[in-house]
């Protein structure tokens, strides 16, 4: 029988067998390659299964959320290096930044499965893993392109389009409604509490769920992209003009491979050469790191790049989601965000975070801006309201909790509530600070646990805090209390789990090999719940 007389592909992996879906799927495929497929052939047992391929099946049985690739503090190369001869999609998850930070419309694992069957073919979505990430999949597509294709005609069937503002592909329009500095004078923070009305598009959230927001790059940054590129604003592209596109529909940084490759065409000798190297990944100068479009065409300049060639060498501007931080049962038709408003400087030129000081400065009251919410997978309130919470968030990680206890004082949840809350200095960057003290007094807010890191010569962290409470914390946790984690995900979370398992080991009487199981437990029935970024 010839390969194009073959009856359809039968399935030789049991459904009983340890896999998901996509992993049936591309086993199938590839022992499709592997045997021939008359019509003796039986699918396979689980114990045939397991004998032919040890190695995947060994990794199938992991928890995804218990492999170890999955920590958003380990560089990428570490992560690659655990996932060596996982199934692709597992490879595919380890490329990407494990934050599972919703950006990309997606948790880190379902981005990954839904890259392997063909579902999303965008390699670009991880906004904070960035070219890295971007450059792996790209990699790992190349060397393993015959994989997905094999699955694609078994894949799900796309998914219906969703209500406006319910993804980041049909985002909705909401009315930005105001800002306030969170900060006093003297702060060396810019952190913003930012308002949207939702009545006019409708959209709701619950407590826990993060909001996208399409933001729109600095104008002044877009004319000196302009400048650069000695080309009219108003140059047209489609439907737009080179300003316009430049405005919304493009990123600025970092500069894409794409851009050094589209330079590499216009130019010789040894600048062909340093812009090839770094569409490549690679660093001949040292500065890639700190290279955006601007400055890319800084460093090549008299580059004239057709201006539509220019923007479709770009990335195309990605949203930008934040956590809620306000409850709609308190606050009706409304949402609100905490944002730090990203400033840093290279090279003496001021470079702005694109969403935060849109948010914090560009955007006015009554502007129309494109959203979504991101519904939080793995991030929630207990089922039973009665349940303790114990909450751990300094700086911007305050923020889903400000939701939770306002959520919790809406529906007169009678649970026990603390919150650790860090920052610099307690004179300027104690934000909500009245909300917070009038929580406190009223009952709501059962603890508050405060750590300041600059106000004295030693630094208090909130894991400073958490091994002090740890005879308290380990009687909450006996009573059944949730643990809450937000903020930072190469640092300050890690070391805030450590300070747990280290209250466990010392209070729970357990080693450092068990009280680290015990937090993992926890963490499998969802009473260790991580919002990182």
């Amino acid at each position: 029988m010839s390969i194009t007389q073959r009856p359809p592909i039968p399935s030789f992996i049991p459904e009983s067998a340890p896999f998901s879906i996509e992993q049936r799927t591309w086993l199938n495929g590839l022992f499709a390659g592997m045997i021939s497929l008359d019509e003796s052939v039986t699918p396979l047992s689980g114990d045939e299964a397991t004998k032919l391929m040890p190695g995947v099946l060994s990794g199938a049985e992991e928890a995804d959320d218990g492999a170890p690739w999955h920590d958003p503090a380990m560089p990428l190369p570490d992560r690659m290096k655990l996932a060596d001869g996982k199934p692709l999609p597992r490879r595919l998850m380890a490329a990407m930044a494990q934050q599972d930070c919703g950006q990309c419309g997606y948790n880190c694992k379902d981005y990954a499965d839904a890259l392997f069957v063909k579902k999303e073919e965008r390699l670009n979505l991880c906004v904070p893993g960035g070219k890295e990430t971007a450059r792996m999949l790209k990699q790992l597509y190349t060397e393993h392109g015959a994989a997905p294709a094999a699955a694609k005609a078994e894949a799900a069937p796309a998914a219906p389009v969703s209500l406006p503002g319910r993804s980041r592909d049909n985002p909705a329009t909401a009315t930005f409604l105001s800002r306030r500095r969170l900060n006093k004078e003297g702060s060396q923070k810019d952190t913003w509490h930012i308002e949207f009305d939702l009545a006019e598009c409708g959209l709701d959230y619950v407590v826990g769920d993060s909001f996208g927001v399409y933001p729109a790059n600095d104008p002044e940054l877009v004319d000196a992209v302009i400048g650069a590129l000695d080309a009219p604003p108003d140059f047209p592209i489609g439907e737009r003009t080179l300003r316009e596109a430049l405005i919304d529909g493009v990123s600025l940084s970092p500069a894409p491979d794409m851009l050094f490759q589209l330079i590499s065409y216009l130019t010789g000798g040894e600048r062909k050469k340093k812009a090839q190297a770094l569409a490549a990944g690679q660093d001949p100068d040292g500065d890639a790191a700190t290279l955006d479009v601007l400055a890319a065409l800084q460093k090549f300049p008299g580059i004239r790049p057709d201006p539509e060639a220019f923007i479709e060498a770009l990335d195309v501007l990605q949203p930008r989601v934040y956590s809620i931080s306000s409850s709609l049962k308190l606050n009706p038709g409304r949402v609100s965000l905490t944002v730090d408003a990203v400033r840093y400087q290279v090279n003496k030129r001021m470079r702005l975070g694109v969403a935060s000081t849109f948010l914090a400065g560009r955007a006015s009251p009554g502007h129309k801006i494109r959203v979504y919410v991101q519904k939080a997978q793995h991030f929630a309130l207990p089922t039973n309201p009665g349940k303790p919470i114990i909450m751990v968030g300094p700086g911007t990680g305050l923020a889903p909790f400000r939701a939770f206890l306002q959520e919790r004082q809406a529906t007169d949840a009678p649970g026990p509530n603390w919150l650790y809350f860090g920052h610099q200095r307690s004179d300027f960057d104690f934000f909500y600070e009245d909300e917070l003290k009038a929580m406190r007094s009223s009952g709501l807010l059962t603890r508050l646990t405060l750590a300041w890191s600059r106000d004295g010569k030693e630094k208090i962290y909130v894991q400073h805090r958490i091994r002090d409470d740890g005879r308290d914390i380990w009687e909450w946790l006996s009573r059944g209390a949730h643990i809450y984690v937000c903020g930072d995900a190469l640092r300050m979370a890690k070391d805030v789990e450590q300070a747990f398992v280290d209250v466990v080991a010392e209070h729970g009487k357990r080693s450092l090999e068990d009280a680290a199981r015990y937090i993992a437990e926890l963490k499998k029935n969802d009473r260790y719940q991580a919002d990182v970024y």
